[in-house]
Formats: structure tokens, C-alpha cells, sequence
């Protein structure tokens, strides 16, 4: 047969036969791999592909990681098989799959981190957060010496939600310097040059205070606020960055629902008086208040989708456990047994008993990764399940910490989302940020 004709038709068959299978289930499988994958070193993961077909794995960096138990840096294998995974010593390393040999399927960068552990929380933490600038939190009508009626800063376009950074040039790090400033501009019957931020992004504005003729003084029509505090729990602690995790849910405003921008803030020491409990389409909650002698725990420096994350000096008190312990990734929780670690009265951290059972395949950090069900007796009596300052609470299953609860089902709160502590440590800086694809992996 003429060579080229020869090609031309081993060209058409693997084009046919790649065409054929496209919309199978086992190439859909393939596609569903991540780009990258990381794993901890002695975690041992599988790579299921579920294709009946040989092919040829290889990685670049066997000292780094092994395929199926072999140091060699390449193996036939069948794809009807999983592909195990096992990670020897931290480092980068790539995984190629070729079907017979030639035809490139996949290549996967793994990254190989050292062994992580951090202590688990669970104690109830008073929060105090100043915002990087005053939050607009609603409007008012302001009575001029004319008799008239308006608002200002909703005239100058301002919305609630709205984050004003500067007046007139003037940082805005403290609500008490908005009077002066607020005089000085309407007595010069100057209007104020306002800059703030909407939705992270900035703008400018000029407004013009209204002397009230009520009470005497030049207002701006708006109602602001620049601190919140509130109650939650902590969620872990990793001892080598002195970094915390806490909440497992941003904090907003309670009156415009926003993500608070964080100045600066604190967690401080915390103890639980009683508890209102959660009933069908009532949350309860866990009554608690500052400590007078309580010492201030930590930082707050950032407030993300996944929680409050700062520094903290020391281990937390009334820790559960004398020693820090491993973490799991996402592709390691599974549906099933759990506990969570949680305070009830006083201080006293407590275990209880849970069930996973929905576990999200999830294509990039969210909060809703898991569904969670109390099952113990004793928090079922006491809480009627989850309560509100019980997110946070730290879920450790198999002697690993997750996970963390984020929220409660109002219809059912015995049932509740929880987030992977995956995505929490990558906020607080522990663990590098990385996008994952749905990752069709199987734990070892």
C-alpha cells in the first residue's frame, strides 16, 4: 500500500474512532480531570478514567511521586483501572496519559506539599471589625431653612452599600471626623469632593450638605456606620504561620447586606450564656458576650467568602486536642460520619456527631461544598441543631479537620452547608491559591 494512502488511512480510522467515543461517558470522565491536582506527601489518591483501553502513564519526576506503587517513570496500564497516585516528597511533578502510546489524552500538574497540620478550633470568639472607610447604611430627608426636604447624598448619587473613602482629601479611618468636615465644607458653601467605592470599584461624587433646621447642624443625608461586632466560632489555628481561620462565611452589614471591607479588627475571648434554639423556619442562636477580662486572641485582616483570617500568637485555650492535626483536601472528604467541634455553655468545647451527606464536586472555591446533619442526641436537645455563631465550627472526620459549617437550612435546621477547609486555608494564606477543575478523583 502507497505510504501516504497508508497515513491518509490511519488518519480517518483515529479520527472516526476519536468521534465515535467524544460523547461516551469515559471521555467525559477524562474531561472532568483537573489541569492540576495537589496532594499532601504520603496522601495517595486514584485517577479513575473508566475507559476500556491501554495507554502509556508517565511522570516526569518519580522521585516526587509514583504511579501505581513504581518507581519507574513510565507504565502501560489500563484505563478501566484507577490510576493510584503516591506522593513521595514535596515538589512539582507532571502526569501524561497517551493512548497507545502516542495519542497525548492528558497531562495533570501535581503539585506535592509537605504534610499540613493545624489545630482545630471550636471556641466561641467575640469579633470586632472596623471597615476601610464609612459604609453608606441608608438615607434621610434633611429640613432646610426653606422649608424644603431632601437627601443629599442620595442626590449626589450615593447608594447604600457604598463605601466613602475620602472627603475633601481626608482618609476616612474613623467615623467621628465626618461632623467637622462635613461644618467646614457648609460653612464655606463648598460642596464636598467624595470618593468611595462600589462593588470594589472606585468613583467620585460631589456633595452638598444641607443645614437641618431642626437641629441646628449640616448634615449630609445619609445614615453611616464604620465598625460591626458580632459572635462566631473559631475554626482552625496553624501554628507555624501563627494564622487563624474563623466564621466560614463573609461578614456584611446587617442593614445592606454588604461584605464589610476590613481596616482593622479583632477576635477576643467569648463566653456562651444560653441558646436560643432553632426551630422550623426560625434559626435560634447562641447568646454570648465579650468577656470584661478577655484578652484579645487575634488580628483581623481579611474577610472573605470563607471567613475572618489574621494573626494569632498562641495556640487558642480550651482546645480539644494537645497536639495540631492533618488536614483533607477536597477530593479526600467523603459522604458519612462526622463530628463537629462546637461551644454550648461557657467555654467548653464539645464534640458532636454528624452525617455528611452530599459532598460537591466542586468546579472552583465555594462555599456550599458540603450538607451536613446533626445526628447527635445531646445538640439536637439543647440547640435543635444548628444556630446562628455556630458557623465556624470546625467538622473533622476520619481524625482530619474538612471542613467548617457555614449555614443553617431554615426549614430544617438539623441540616445545614458546610465549606472545605481547603478553600479556607487558601484565604488565610496557609495554602497557595490554585483553581481546580471538577476533579473525578477517588481518595486512597
Amino acid at each position: 500500500m502507497n505510504p501516504n494512502l497508508k497515513r491518509k488511512l490511519l488518519g480517518f480510522i483515529l479520527a472516526f474512532f476519536l468521534c465515535f467515543v467524544a460523547t461516551a461517558e469515559p471521555v467525559q470522565s477524562l474531561a472532568a480531570l483537573p489541569d492540576q491536582l495537589r496532594l499532601f506527601a504520603g496522601q495517595q489518591a486514584n485517577l479513575n478514567l473508566a475507559m476500556p483501553v491501554q495507554a502509556i502513564a508517565s511522570v516526569d519526576r518519580p522521585d516526587v511521586l509514583q504511579l501505581n506503587g513504581s518507581s519507574r517513570s513510565a507504565l502501560q496500564v489500563s484505563l478501566r483501572q484507577p490510576l493510584q497516585l503516591n506522593p513521595r516528597q514535596s515538589g512539582k511533578a507532571e502526569v501524561t496519559l497517551k493512548l497507545f502510546g502516542k495519542i497525548p489524552l492528558k497531562t495533570v500538574h501535581v503539585d506535592v506539599m509537605p504534610e499540613l497540620k493545624v489545630y482545630p478550633g471550636g471556641q466561641t470568639i467575640g469579633v470586632k471589625v472596623k471597615s476601610a472607610g464609612i459604609l453608606v447604611v441608608g438615607h434621610h430627608l434633611v429640613q432646610s431653612e426653606n422649608g424644603g426636604k431632601s437627601s443629599p447624598g442620595e442626590t449626589a448619587g450615593l447608594k447604600l452599600g457604598d463605601l466613602l473613602t475620602k472627603m475633601d482629601g481626608i482618609s476616612l479611618d474613623d467615623v467621628t471626623k465626618v461632623p467637622g468636615i462635613v461644618e467646614k465644607a457648609g460653612l464655606s458653601k463648598k460642596p464636598l469632593d467624595i470618593t468611595f467605592k462600589r462593588n470594589g470599584k472606585p468613583f467620585t461624587t460631589k456633595l452638598t450638605p444641607v443645614f437641618d433646621k431642626e437641629d441646628q447642624s449640616w448634615r449630609l443625608g445619609l445614615y453611616i456606620r464604620d465598625s460591626a461586632a458580632g459572635v462566631g466560632t473559631l475554626t482552625f489555628y496553624a501554628p507555624h504561620q501563627k494564622v487563624y481561620g474563623a466564621l466560614g462565611h463573609v461578614i456584611t452589614d446587617m442593614n445592606t447586606q454588604t461584605p464589610i471591607e476590613v481596616g482593622s479588627g479583632q477576635i477576643l475571648q467569648s463566653n456562651v450564656t444560653s441558646i436560643s434554639r432553632s426551630e422550623e423556619g426560625e434559626p435560634g442562636e447562641k447568646r454570648a458576650h465579650f468577656m470584661k477580662d478577655g484578652r484579645i486572641l487575634g488580628s483581623v485582616e481579611r474577610n472573605t467568602h470563607f471567613g475572618i483570617f489574621g494573626k494569632m500568637s498562641e495556640k487558642p485555650s480550651h482546645s480539644l486536642y494537645p497536639e495540631p492535626i492533618p488536614v483533607a483536601l477536597a477530593n479526600e472528604v467523603k459522604a458519612g460520619p462526622a463530628e463537629i467541634l462546637t461551644v454550648v455553655e461557657g467555654q467548653k468545647v464539645e464534640r458532636f456527631s454528624v452525617e455528611i451527606i452530599h459532598v460537591s464536586h466542586q468546579a472552583e472555591p465555594a462555599t456550599k461544598g458540603l450538607v451536613i446533619r446533626i445526628t447527635d442526641p445531646r445538640l439536637i436537645k439543647k440547640t435543635g441543631g444548628i444556630v446562628q455563631g455556630m458557623s465556624g465550627s470546625p467538622i473533622v472526620q476520619n481524625g482530619k479537620l474538612i471542613g467548617a459549617v457555614t449555614h443553617v437550612f431554615v426549614n430544617d435546621p438539623k441540616s445545614g452547608y458546610g465549606c472545605f477547609i481547603e478553600w479556607m486555608l487558601q484565604d488565610s494564606g496557609v495554602l497557595p491559591t490554585t483553581h481546580h477543575k471538577p476533579q473525578n478523583l477517588k481518595a486512597g
